[in-house]
């Protein structure tokens, strides 16, 4: 488990810290996320991905040749987001950490399963014998992000900023 701690410069007075565990839930429900990375210019490249959480990680895809991908392969360095776009209500959570390409056939297998439970045939996923991950006619890479720190934002009843601290929490 992370270390958790609040920072009550940004919440109200009487927040308390989100749980991790309410926030793994909302990984895992969320159907939308977005992957921001950097171009080797220095530029910030976002854009938006279907992802599963799985193991304790995120897990998402991009094709070799898209911007992402040769954003990851010069700098592994990214930020995933999930939320809403209301101001008042739900919960964003920013996951940061480094994305690396897998390559283990049965992390792809696992992943390719949970990511077909999850989006059904409009984003079904398989892994062919020889490792290879398909979507359709498409054989993305497929990217394992474990948060190094995570950032919770609630919206609902007040506001709360939780910090999740991955490389701190006890052994």
């Amino acid at each position: 488990m992370p270390e958790t701690t609040i920072d009550p410069r940004y919440s109200s007075d009487d927040a308390q810290p989100i749980p991790w565990q309410d926030a793994v839930t909302h990984l895992q429900n969320a159907e939308l996320f977005w992957v921001s990375t950097v171009r080797t210019g220095g530029q910030p490249h976002v854009t938006p991905v279907v992802g599963v959480w799985l193991d304790d990680a995120f897990y998402f895809s991009s094709g070799a040749e898209e911007q992402k991908s040769r954003n990851l392969a010069a700098s592994p360095h990214c930020a995933v987001t999930t939320g809403c776009n209301r101001w008042d209500e739900g919960l964003d959570i920013v996951l940061l950490g480094d994305a690396i390409a897998v390559r283990e056939r049965q992390i792809l297998q696992r992943v390719a399963d949970a990511h077909t439970a999850k989006y059904g045939s409009a984003w079904a996923a398989e892994v062919d014998d020889d490792g290879t991950f398909r979507m359709g006619s498409a054989t993305p890479v497929v990217y394992e992000l474990r948060p190094e720190r995570a950032l919770g934002f609630g919206k609902t009843g007040g506001f709360s900023h939780t910090r999740w601290d991955f490389t701190a929490a006890p052994a």
